[in-house]
């Protein structure tokens, strides 16, 4: 008797326990259904900053579990469109890339794959219906950083060593030249740009010329010029990323213009997994007011600008969120003034 009703226990448990695992299995493939996958397609090694914040954007949204994220790197633009198409045949939500020299050819792959959403790095707009277009504006923070340079040179020679003179770069070396002029009208600028986009040697030695021709002060618009103010003693200012501690500037780079992707990326992420995906230009998302431009802290240049300076860039800062003062936006290719 008490076997028998062991027996019925057993199977009153089984039969409890049946709609619970297929619960737990429909949660577990709900919570996985919550995903989308994702790609990342980069012209340089992800160690090149400007990469390197569409990775880290990506990577941080892979591990708070809202995508799989899988990624190609050091695709040359000869290759890239094949990486494309392989990505979007492959059942890929969302490609995140660069579409600069092959816009072209990457709005013909977004026309075959209409149910793939694209969000490209691209120096023109939104094209059809899925393919959204981002670029680098963190004009406002360098107009903030020219006049903390302005402030600080004692040469009145500020140099630049940026990669190519396309309109991503022009348009921060002239907000950082406007700002460094607003504070200081006697500043003279020297502009080189190198031809690469990732060629620390060849930065450095561009910076190493700029200092022997008078300047104090460089804007490190590519790595390695970091390294070249750090030998000869003078100051710099970042791009891109937190220069201070990522590229071994600490007592060289006073702060940096940083651009983060997180608010953008996470936006597009979304709109995929509601379906609601569309072609859109996310310049607004790249700006200050969006979160996607800042300026870095001072760490120990804290005390070394001027008081009045600090106080000037900070009330600026607030201007600039309110919309009440508008960074001009300048893509022509800068020049040198000595």
């Amino acid at each position: 008797m008490l076997s028998f009703i062991s027996e019925k226990y057993r199977l009153f448990q089984f039969l409890v326990a049946l709609p619970l695992a297929g619960l737990l299995l429909l949660s577990a493939q709900v919570v996985e259904a919550s995903k989308i996958r994702v790609a990342g397609i980069y012209t340089q090694p992800i160690q090149q900053k400007w990469d390197a914040r569409l990775h880290q954007a990506l990577a941080a949204a892979a591990k708070a579990g809202e995508i799989e994220y899988v990624f190609s790197e050091k695709v040359a633009n000869t290759d890239y469109v094949r990486v494309l198409r392989e990505y979007a045949e492959n059942g890929t939500d969302l490609i995140v890339g660069e579409a600069f020299g092959i816009s072209r050819e990457a709005r013909k792959v977004a026309d075959d794959y209409p149910k793939v959403a694209f969000l490209m790095g691209d120096p023109f707009d939104k094209y059809g219906s899925n393919f959204s277009v981002f670029d680098n504006y963190i004009h406002e923070p360098c107009y903030l950083m020219g006049m903390i340079a302005g402030a600080m040179t004692k040469s009145n020679k500020i140099g630049m060593v940026g990669g190519y003179p396309i309109g991503e770069v022009n348009r921060l070396f002239h907000a950082f030249m406007d700002g460094a002029k607003s504070i200081n009208p006697k500043v003279e600028f020297k502009v080189t740009f190198i031809g690469s986009w990732f060629d620390p040697p060849k930065a450095k030695e561009a910076a190493f010329a700029q200092i022997e021709s008078g300047v104090d002060v460089l804007y490190a618009e590519r790595a390695g010029v970091v390294d070249a103010a750090r030998k000869k003693g003078v100051l710099a200012f970042g791009n891109v990323n937190d220069m201070n501690k990522e590229e071994n500037g600490k007592d060289v780079v006073v702060t940096s213009a940083m651009w983060h992707m997180e608010a953008a990326i996470g936006n597009a992420i979304e709109l995929v997994k509601k379906g609601q995906f569309k072609a859109e230009n996310y310049k607004e998302w790249t700006m200050m007011a969006r979160g996607g431009a800042s300026l870095a802290p001072y760490y120990e240049f804290e005390n070394r600008i001027p008081a009045d300076i600090k106080a000037r860039v900070e009330s600026l800062k607030k201007e600039i969120l309110s919309g009440k003062f508008v960074v001009e936006i300048k893509d022509d290719e800068p020049k040198s003034t000595f």
